[in-house]
């Protein structure tokens, strides 16, 4: 009987060890080297995957973001655009021109007596300097300061 399941097993008498047993005891476990290299395999084409895959996932994150800039630009170029149509219905009005050149050109028309008041601290134009004009000192004082002003330790 022990040697029927010998020739069912494949493993003869030189297998077994001292007293009928495998090397190891009980029964001889092999271990299988197919499924260690069937795993590393298996491992190389999941990188391989990951890396073919990886370049086209960037670029397509890449182009997703792009097209989100030109959207965010061409909603800025449209609001510019209801902006200056706007400005240019202003500006064909006959009225807001009139206003517009009194205001900043000083003109006036004809039948119309006008007055510009000088220093009136409004504060629409510039503002004369309090306590005269702003003494600078020549480029070469200046120029010499600097110089002197390096010069001395800290």
């Amino acid at each position: 009987m022990a040697q029927g399941d010998d020739h069912e097993t494949g493993r003869g008498d030189a297998d077994r060890g001292p007293g009928g047993r495998g090397a190891r005891g009980g029964r001889a476990r092999r271990s299988n080297p197919a499924l260690t290299s069937r795993a590393a395999i298996l491992a190389v084409v999941m990188c391989a995957i990951a890396l073919s895959l990886a370049y086209p996932v960037r670029e397509y994150i890449a182009q997703r973001k792009e097209i989100a800039d030109l959207r965010r630009q061409e909603a800025m170029s449209r609001r510019q655009v209801e902006i200056l149509a706007q400005r240019k219905q202003q500006l064909g009005d006959k009225s807001y021109i009139e206003r517009e050149a009194t205001r900043r050109l000083h003109y006036c028309r004809p039948d119309v007596k006008c007055y510009i008041v000088l220093d009136g601290g409004e504060g629409d134009g510039q503002q004369s300097r309090r306590g005269g004009t702003e003494s600078r000192p020549p480029w070469y004082e200046t120029l010499w300061r600097s110089v002197e002003a390096a010069d001395r330790p800290r």
